[in-house]
């Protein structure tokens, strides 16, 4: 008796949640919120409905309208968060030679588990600028746009480009293992350079992904400043431009910073030795910022466990403290922000986790809930498709309790998400 109850509730609940199939074979789904902020700049209004229609927003409007197919009266319902720097095809590990051994199967299995997480985490669209292997997140982009796999938006750079034996390139194996395993995305020379922007946009990069500076976590070992020349940089720029591309560089030394801001990149990330000559040529070049605090923050647990090796542990240790003032410099020299985390150096699914970093180094609750929508929904280019909550805009919802204008930390428990009009379960 109490297990054919059960069964009728269980029935019960899920055609309250199903969506309702139109005679037109239109996939409708009436949402009920108790509170609706439809963009960061928007006072939350009150009790709504919201109508989607294949995977879009069709109406927002005042009270509760109809039947609901999901009822969120209580929670807050926002726009889908945006995070414009993640690996989802790696997760932390300080076990570099795994590179080695790994077949590229296995990264393609890690990515999409990391895109259920990450969606879960109410992210639904991701900037994944560098993958562990040829293809992994272009399929992963096609699984989760088609509902294959359950997931974010992808926007990706596929691999990195970078020099030779630099930040990006495959270190610190023996010769034969190195020329094994290397990318087929490294550079030298102006011309060479413009040829590997070319075989990334054939293969299907939706930006480009440059390593501009030495890194913390690779083996490369040798400080932390610029690796392309000017004409190298300048020549990736153009071509990705020629091609309708933009460009992402990685960057920590300021002079590599400058150099990048000049050649034209349309974000730095990191930036951890940013100054005023740097942060100027950022300014003068419209140049957006990607902080990924929750990088330093992840990396910084791990020393002193014998998790990374000697060589990436004395990198950890030269960027941690400065890696702290790195949005405080960035603001007093005006210089433009966007939320990315760099999740896969740490566990993704924590991504929200950036917004207390962000608060911490003086944002207000409400510039940093912007930073993670309609701000990153400008630098990919997708203003008019996510980051706010309207008619004829992408079905990316979340839902939670309390309100991330007065607390934006409240982002880190989300109740339920819908990304591109699908229940993330």
């Amino acid at each position: 008796m109490t297990k054919s109850i059960l069964a009728i509730g269980a029935a019960m609940a899920f055609a309250l949640a199903a969506p309702v199939l139109a005679q037109d074979g239109q996939q409708t789904t009436v949402i009920h919120a108790g509170s609706v902020i439809t963009d960061a700049s928007a006072a939350p209004r009150g009790p709504s409905t919201i109508t989607v229609t294949d995977g879009r927003i069709v109406s927002i409007v005042d009270g509760h309208q109809g039947a609901a197919d999901v009822d969120l009266d209580g929670k807050t319902v926002l726009p889908g968060l945006i995070d414009l720097h993640t690996h989802l095809s790696g997760d932390p590990s300080g076990e570099f030679w795994r590179g080695a051994v790994n077949p590229p199967e296995w990264y393609t299995l890690i990515a999409a588990k990391n895109a259920r997480i990450t969606a879960l985490a109410g992210f639904t669209t991701v900037r994944d600028v560098g993958s562990r292997t040829d293809q992994v997140m272009q399929a992963l982009r096609r699984a989760t746009a088609e509902g294959i796999v359950p997931g974010p938006r992808v926007v990706t750079s596929a691999r990195t480009i970078a020099i030779v034996g630099g930040h990006g390139d495959t270190n610190g194996f023996r010769k034969e293992v190195n020329d094994a395993i290397a990318s087929d995305f490294t550079c030298t020379g102006p011309l060479e350079c413009a040829e590997k922007v070319r075989l990334a946009s054939k293969y299907g990069a939706d930006l480009i992904k440059i390593t501009a500076t030495g890194g913390v976590l690779s083996q490369q070992g040798r400080g932390l400043e610029a690796h392309f020349s000017d004409a190298e940089m300048r020549s990736i720029v153009d071509t990705a431009r020629s091609l309708g591309l933009d460009v992402a560089a990685h960057a920590h030394g300021a002079r590599g910073i400058e150099a990048a801001a000049r050649a034209g990149v349309q974000t730095i990330e990191h930036g951890t030795y940013i100054d005023e000559a740097a942060a100027r040529a950022m300014r003068e070049n419209g140049t957006i910022l990607i902080p990924t605090l929750m990088a330093f923050q992840g990396i910084k647990v791990n020393l002193g466990t014998g998790f990374y090796t000697p060589v990436v542990e004395d990198k950890i240790r030269a960027v941690s403290e400065v890696a702290e003032t790195i949005v405080q410099r960035a603001r007093r020299s005006g210089v433009r922000i966007a939320f990315g985390t760099d999740a896969g150096v740490f566990p993704h699914g924590r991504n929200a986790g950036e917004f207390a970093l962000l608060k911490a180094a003086g944002f207000s609750d409400r510039e940093a809930l912007a930073s993670a929508t309609g701000v990153a929904a400008e630098v990919l280019g997708l203003e008019g498709e996510i980051g706010r909550l309207a008619p004829g805009f992408a079905a990316d919802i979340i839902a939670v309790d309390g309100n991330p204008l007065e607390d934006v930390t409240v982002l880190e428990q989300v109740d339920w998400v819908m990304a591109r009009g699908r229940v993330i379960e």
